[in-house]
């Protein structure tokens, strides 16, 4: 089982970054995903999540607005779309699948937004 985050990087407030989180080693459309991140000090914190068929999404307060979470089962990724960025979206973002009891984590990509 995998999931790997990628399209993490250093970008100036106001820019825009496109993550993706590929996943292999399980039924991949059959389980919800969801993007969080965990800045230095803090707790991890949900951002965005997508329901399996990609039909009900939800997102942090934070992130509406600016952040759009999709997914294409067929190639099992899901992305993060993110817009005007802010400095306190530097974090490290990880995606997470769930189903039933059923839990994977990716390693995570790191996000900076820094002038």
């Amino acid at each position: 089982v995998q999931l790997v985050e990628s399209g993490g990087g250093l970008v100036q407030p106001g820019g825009s970054l496109t993550l993706s989180c590929a996943a292999s080693g399980f039924p991949f459309s059959t389980y919800a995903i969801s993007w969080h991140r965990q800045a230095p000090g803090k707790e991890r914190e949900l951002v965005a999540s997508i329901s399996s068929g990609g039909g009900i999404t939800n997102y942090a307060d934070s992130a509406k607005g600016r952040f759009a979470i999709s997914r294409h089962n067929t190639k099992n990724t899901v992305y993060l779309q993110m817009s005007r960025l802010k400095s306190e979206d530097t974090a490290v973002y990880y995606c997470k699948a769930i189903w039933r009891d059923s839990t994977y984590w990716g390693q995570g990509t790191q996000v900076t937004v820094s002038s």
